[in-house]
């Protein structure tokens, strides 16, 4: 094929995209385990011969995607491709080369036409056990928290290898789910390499290399000219964070220079001897999302909409650890990086942001079953987003991690657990003339015979997500145990029979202030439980006639014309 049209172009462009969807519904119709087929921790990505990213599936977290973009390049200085021959896949969950931690594993399949590697596919998912700690924030380093599996070949030339499937088999406490979840991993890349090579055969392309140029060089033109259009300058932004025993601070600095952006987290805290760290990838990952999201969010994310981004920070801080430091719960930490980004461009584009988030709760539980088999469960919980700029915010919706919710009736089906309550949390949404989304409130028991230990790794509980240009805060989150114990939210704590377990969402923060909301919305909010009649006086500046449920305009305009 001597030349791509631009007809062309846009076909292949939405067949790639296609394929990684393809890639990725495949993926989670073959798993084992419910982090995959129900909450989607999953990513994909079909790379070039020089292992830059092309396109990615629209199901994926960018603690994946993105990191994937830079880690697929650490397989081919591994393994270059001519050390590659059909039927070869390659594993690794090394964090400071992929996503951050332990629990997330990354298959890349090189695909051959002929005898020559013309692409290479690659998925990332998170395991729901890799053995040392089990999956929490307490170890002291990265070697306590599970077993380490270097870049190696998980098939030779179509076979399995067979000691490195039994390496993981020992090493894990759920192998069956482990396990059939890489080997899904290795099934779904080679169908949509079999789909690629089809695609390719159709527009007559030897490889992949013109059109992953073409398409990169535009996806780095569109962020440059999005870059372009905010001020030059330096915006920093600082705020506190739970951390551990005490808060930690992030620091960011985000400097506009033309078409090109920096993000330098120079003044945060240092790396901590507990299970929090953040490794630079996972922290370049997350901020750049947060520049597509505010200003450019339909374009294509891949290595060239990275290339005018440029992030940084000190060795051996919280953003940029070093090994061997513990980074299991790295998200405690790596998530807080979009909104550092987002409340520094507040500073200069405040109608390109949103408000603070609230933090997603995850919870692991192990234990010992009735019929004495042992189990190990890990289910997420969200709380609201933050109020944009003309719209409020989504309740219980995750951000800046997009994972999917898991029905009640799955989790309790696949684990001992029983749901007691899960609702939303009235006025939990950060006021403003744009309310935060609202949180939400779930209580459970492990329905076991023996006691079983929940490994707790919650943030926004001291500082809760803040509002914007006059918007309030979000509701702090919190967890309880029977509702008088309160658990250290980054340690382990052991459930005796017939506990129940509440755990509080953070709301999003609000947008403007709240006295300019319009009343009738106000009162819509009230109907629907979302906010009380107290908040809707004293918050909001509206007074509503409890008898008919209607606006008093006379009341309401004087309250506020005198605030």
């Amino acid at each position: 094929m001597a030349k791509i049209d631009a007809v062309t172009l846009e076909i292949l462009w939405n067949r790639l995209i296609s394929l990684m969807e393809e890639m990725a519904i495949t993926l989670t119709r073959a798993s084992f385990s419910t982090i995959v087929s129900e909450m989607q921790d999953l990513s994909c990505g079909v790379f070039d011969r020089r292992g830059r990213m092309i396109a990615q599936s629209i199901t994926g977290t960018p603690g994946h995607t993105i990191s994937m973009a830079t880690g697929v390049k650490s397989f081919l200085q591994k393994y270059p491709l001519d050390k590659l021959e059909q039927g070869d896949t390659l594993i690794t969950n090394d964090p400071w080369k992929v996503s951050g931690h332990l629990n997330d594993i990354t298959v890349v399949t090189p695909v051959f036409s002929g005898e020559g590697c013309v692409a290479l596919l690659a998925s990332t998912c998170h395991a729901v056990d890799i053995g040392g700690r089990v999956y929490s924030a307490e170890g002291k380093e990265v070697y306590e928290e599970g077993l380490q599996i270097p870049i190696l070949k998980l098939y030779k030339k179509g076979r399995p290898n067979q000691e490195l499937f039994e390496i993981i088999e020992n090493n894990v406490r759920s192998p069956r789910e482990v396990v059939g979840d890489i080997r899904a991993q290795v099934a779904a890349n080679e169908v949509c390499g079999e789909k690629l090579l089809m695609t390719m055969d159709e527009f007559g392309l030897k490889d992949l290399e013109e059109l992953s140029e073409i398409i990169l060089s535009r996806s780095e033109v569109m962020m440059r000219e999005a870059v372009s259009r905010v001020p030059d300058g330096e915006y920093p932004h600082r705020f506190y964070i739970d951390g551990l025993d005490e808060p930690l601070t992030v620091q960011c600095t985000v400097t506009v220079e033309g078409d090109e952006m920096g993000i330098d987290y120079a003044g945060s805290s240092a790396e901590v001897d507990r299970g929090v760290n953040v490794v630079l990838n996972y922290t370049q990952a997350y901020s750049v999302y947060a520049v597509i999201c505010a200003l450019c969010p339909d374009i294509p994310t891949n290595e060239g909409s990275f290339r005018p981004v440029k992030v940084s920070a000190p060795e051996g801080s919280i953003f940029n650890t070093r090994y061997p430091a513990p980074v299991s719960g790295r998200r405690l930490i790596g998530h807080f990086t979009p909104g550092a980004v987002l409340g520094a461009l507040a500073l200069v584009v405040p109608e390109k942001v949103i408000a603070d988030s609230s933090f997603i709760m995850g919870a692991m539980l192990h234990g010992v079953k009735e019929s004495g088999e042992r189990f190990i469960s890990y289910t997420t919980w969200y709380g609201g987003m933050g109020a944009r700029p003309g719209k409020d915010g989504l309740s219980t919706t995750g951000f800046p991690s997009n994972l999917s919710n898991t029905p009640v009736e799955i989790q309790e089906n696949v684990s001992p657990i029983f749901i007691v309550k899960k609702e939303l949390l009235q006025d939990s949404g950060g006021a403003g003339k744009y309310r935060g989304g609202l949180a939400q409130v779930m209580s459970f028991r492990v329905r076991t015979e023996e006691p079983a230990v929940l490994s707790c790794m919650f943030e926004k509980i001291k500082f809760p997500p803040w509002g914007l240009q006059g918007g309030k805060d979000g509701a702090p989150g919190g967890v309880s145990v029977n509702e008088t114990i309160t658990p250290d939210p980054k340690k382990s704590y052991q459930l005796s029979p017939g506990d129940v377990v509440t755990l509080n969402q953070a709301g999003g923060g609000g947008f403007f202030t709240p006295s300019e909301r319009e009343p009738e919305l106000v009162l819509k909010d009230v109907m629907d439980g979302y906010v009380s009649m107290e908040a809707a006086e004293k918050i909001y500046a509206v007074v509503i006639n409890p008898s008919d449920m209607t606006v008093d305009r006379e009341a309401t305009r004087k309250l506020r014309d005198g605030l």
